[in-house]
């Protein structure tokens, strides 16, 4: 899918090449200030070569890219850039799960590109935005500057979303009481949150290597100097919050552990006072079952009955005892 972006009377406006493609004579004026390509199509990169001049690799998203190429600057004045941007399922419904969808940025000319493989919620809020508020974007570089804010803003409100769940599980968890099921959908739901704090915090992390990036590259003006900065300051109260939140985490992971394993305790106990208290009548029938000539009950008429009873008595007193102690 190839999205053109232009600015006009202040607003961007969208437009889904398709028929452009192969007849591009309608699109000789545009002159836009974004090319979005989402699972670009050769045709599509194509017609961005011959219009452009530009050639996209084959692997600019690729995963396994080193570090160090993700940030750097041709000498024709090219700035590349390789960003990771958050989906967070439980917000769009995503049955893939969270994960971070890495973003190519080309800036060339004035004109940023970017290529992703699937639809971000960040570029759909920056294009929702950009089409209702006048003068928001002025140029290719303010773009790329909203994007990184609209990405700080959908991960704070990821990680808002994370501390509602947590404390959906802490009620759970230690307001009531706690069966191995309801420990086992605490622990499930605690680890599906970690893992989405952790990606945020990668996430950000990112974001503030690429904003640094660019305030190095002394490609921006004094304002968009100054906003990449403020986008930074949001970064770093992020960070803070993903620190407590990794301590929520910890400590309701531990709480629900330490509950399964109380109840895990509860019943070795049955069994270990179980245990101890089949000792005396196991005692005692063996004692009976000892084949010795004289033994004074073997000729009483009541030894059985006896016996039968002794047992019985010898399992009721270790449990009484017990029962009294506050063992059981």
């Amino acid at each position: 899918m190839l999205n053109v972006f232009t600015l006009e009377a202040g607003k961007l406006k969208g437009r889904l090449l398709q028929e452009e493609l192969h007849d591009p004579a309608p699109l000789n004026g545009l002159k836009p200030v974004w090319v979005d390509l989402e699972d670009p199509t050769e045709e599509e990169k194509a017609w961005i070569h011959a219009r452009f001049g530009l050639v996209l690799p084959a692997d600019i998203v690729d995963e396994d890219l080193e570090e160090s190429a993700r940030f750097y600057e041709e000498d024709n004045g090219e700035l590349h850039m390789r960003s990771d941007f958050l989906i967070d399922a439980d917000r769009g419904h995503d049955e893939q799960g969270s994960r971070s969808v890495r973003v190519a940025f080309i800036l060339r000319e004035n004109v940023l590109f970017s290529v992703h493989d699937e639809d971000l919620p960040v570029f759909r809020l920056l294009r929702l935005r950009a089409r209702r508020i006048p003068a928001l974007i002025e140029d290719a570089k303010d773009v790329l500057l909203k994007l990184y804010d609209a990405d700080a803003e959908y991960s704070a409100d990821a990680l808002e979303s994370i501390y509602d769940n947590l404390e959906k599980v802490s009620q759970r968890v230690l307001r009531q009481e706690v069966n191995d099921v309801a420990a086992g959908e605490a622990l499930t739901a605690i680890a599906r949150e970690e893992d989405l704090n952790g990606r945020i915090r990668r996430n950000v992390m990112d974001t503030r290597r690429a904003l640094s990036f660019l305030m190095r590259s002394r490609m921006l003006n004094a304002e968009q100097f100054e906003e990449a900065r403020q986008i930074l300051r949001d970064i770093d109260s992020l960070d803070s919050h993903t620190a407590f939140l990794f301590d929520k985490i910890n400590f309701l992971m531990d709480a629900t552990v330490g509950f399964i394993n109380i109840n895990q305790n509860k019943i070795i106990k049955i069994f270990s006072v179980a245990s101890v208290a089949l000792l005396p009548p196991t005692l005692i029938a063996s004692l009976y079952g000892m084949n010795f000539k004289f033994m004074p009950e073997l000729e009483w008429e009541m030894g059985y009955p006896f016996a039968l009873a002794l047992m019985l008595f010898s399992v009721i007193t270790p449990f009484w005892y017990f029962k009294r102690k506050g063992w059981l």
